[in-house]
């Protein structure tokens, strides 16, 4: 059995990501693992005269902790860590993944297919492929069939991670 003392999950705060968010506190918790949630925001490009440059983007961090605030685990006993970093997203998720250590990611994917793939790329695929350590992507079930209620365990979902034990 695969032993996992560390999850990471990459987040983008959309629905995507709360969905993947809940399936990796349970992993945490059947684990009994620590959680590392990572929020990557990419530097603005700004014109000018002068020419482009990239600028660091300046995201409100008053909103930034909100938006952690309601990211708050349901069960007491999973504890997570937070990070804040900037850069391209897959590239700073691999390196926080090789940073921590930790055994398994654990992202939400925006199942985007044909152009819209083409144009905007994967940040999902570049990880599942450069990644060192097992990938679990979560793509969000159909609005009708995600309750409120978290999952009780990562094979709820559909994952196939039995629980630790």
């Amino acid at each position: 059995m695969l032993p996992i003392r560390t999850i990471l999950h990459p987040t983008d705060f959309s629905e995507r990501s709360n969905y993947a968010f809940r399936c990796a506190c349970s992993l945490t918790r059947d684990y009994g693992a620590r959680l590392i949630v990572l929020h990557v925001y990419t530097p603005l490009l700004v014109g000018s005269p002068e020419g482009v440059a990239l600028q660091s983007a300046t995201e409100d961090k008053e909103a930034l902790r909100e938006q952690f605030q309601q990211l708050q685990p349901r069960d007491p006993n999973v504890q997570m860590e937070c990070r804040v970093v900037e850069g391209d997203p897959a590239t700073e998720i691999l390196g926080a993944a090789e940073e921590t250590k930790c055994d398994v990611i654990v992202l939400g994917t925006h199942g985007r297919t044909g152009l819209s793939r083409l144009l905007l790329g994967s940040v999902a695929e570049q990880v599942v492929r450069r990644a060192l350590c097992p990938v679990v992507t979560i793509k969000t079930p159909l609005r009708q069939a995600v309750s409120a209620e978290e999952p009780a365990s990562a094979t709820a979902v559909g994952q196939g991670v039995a629980p630790a034990g």
